[in-house]
């Protein structure tokens, strides 16, 4: 691919690879648009900066707004939407997944809930340079 040649790629581009529905494009984009992954203190403030996180307040069981909806990078939020939809269709552990959050609540709420879990896995797979392990995240 010419635009592999080009960008000088970091070491946890290939572990980003082994995340079920991260290919190269995916693999590219997450890594280009997270930058340096220790800036982040830790998988929470990721996950947000993702735009991977409910931005709902809450008071007494009542919705009171949305907060900062639009915060974060909408390019990582695009990505593991399509990462976390192409596990779901190719990746038998992740439609397990998927299967019984989808019996617990509807399918957007189980998609969201399957991008949440595929970005805080590639927050690990950067931080310690170690490929997918689907175990410590479907298990």
């Amino acid at each position: 691919m010419a635009v592999e040649k080009k960008i000088k790629l970091q070491r946890p581009y290939d572990n980003l690879l082994s995340l079920p529905g991260v290919g190269r494009v995916l693999g590219l984009t997450i890594m280009m648009e997270t930058g340096p992954i220790n800036r982040f203190a830790d998988v929470g403030n990721y996950v947000s900066y993702c735009r991977k996180v409910p931005a709902g307040r809450f008071s007494n069981d009542k919705k009171k707004g949305t907060n900062n909806r639009k915060n974060g990078n909408k390019y990582l939020s695009w990505a593991f939407a399509e990462a976390g939809e192409l596990a779901r269709r190719f990746d038998p552990e992740t439609r397990a997944y998927y299967d019984r959050k989808q019996k617990k609540t509807n399918a957007p709420i189980a998609h969201s809930a399957l991008s949440n879990k595929l970005a805080r896995a590639a927050y690990y797979v950067m931080r310690d340079g170690v490929p997918f392990m689907s175990e410590k995240t479907f298990g």
